[in-house]
């Protein structure tokens, strides 16, 4: 049988191995840096549930939300209540100045923190001012895996799910959604964080590809 593709699935030392060394095309199941971001017109229940899901429900597994970005307007009334809520739940919270300053239980984020993929009940949590401060984090920070945004405003989330670069986006939703099984596609092979030429959650469809055999009596093409 022909080896035709690789598909590694493992840590990131062997990942990187493969990339290197491989000779048959590869797809990469690659970091779970996955970010929520929680805008000012979000509805707080749903953003505190979709919160609490994304981090504690399976901490080890990529899609488990690694990165809180929360708008402004929402730091002294609705951002301590959700980390309280957090650390009664093992959360270990890293935050930055202005979430030290409206939660002082938070520890200093370091830059290290923001490109972290924890696999574990650890939060990274930065206040931003506005949408496009959050989708440049993202953009930077972000691994491609799986992306969320919490609003009311659906102007803002159309324009998050279009400039969001990544295999799945959220509206409204937990990131832990980003599995084939959830998706329809069978048992998960893998979570692809490139393009080309599978991108996201992949079931056993998203490695096959077509074999024409065409059957003939002699017949033959004139024009």
């Amino acid at each position: 049988m022909s080896k035709n593709l690789l598909v590694p699935r493992g840590g990131p030392s062997l990942i990187n191995t493969v990339k290197e060394n491989a000779t048959v095309p590869t797809v990469i199941d690659g970091d779970g840096n996955c970010h929520v971001y929680v805008d000012a017109t979000a509805d707080h229940a749903m953003a505190t549930d979709i919160v609490v899901n994304g981090k504690t429900s399976r901490p080890s597994v990529c899609n488990a939300v690694e990165t809180l970005l929360v708008h402004q307007d929402l730091a002294e009334n609705w951002l301590p209540k959700v980390l309280d809520t957090l650390r009664e739940m093992g959360v270990e919270v890293r935050g930055d100045a202005r979430t030290s300053e409206v939660w002082p239980a938070a520890a200093a984020a370091q830059d290290s923190d923001w490109e972290t993929e924890y696999l574990d009940l650890v939060l990274a949590v930065k206040v931003v001012t506005d949408l496009d401060e959050a989708l440049a984090h993202i953009d930077r920070y972000g691994t491609r895996n799986a992306e969320a945004i919490v609003a009311q405003d659906i102007a803002v989330a159309r324009r998050f799910a279009r400039a969001v670069d990544s295999g799945s986006v959220f509206v409204n939703a937990s990131t832990r959604f980003s599995d084939g099984g959830e998706f329809g596609y069978g048992v998960e092979i893998g979570v692809s964080t490139q393009k080309l030429h599978a991108r996201g959650p992949m079931g056993l469809e998203s490695l096959t590809c077509v074999k024409n055999v065409v059957w003939g009596n002699g017949q033959i093409r004139v024009i």
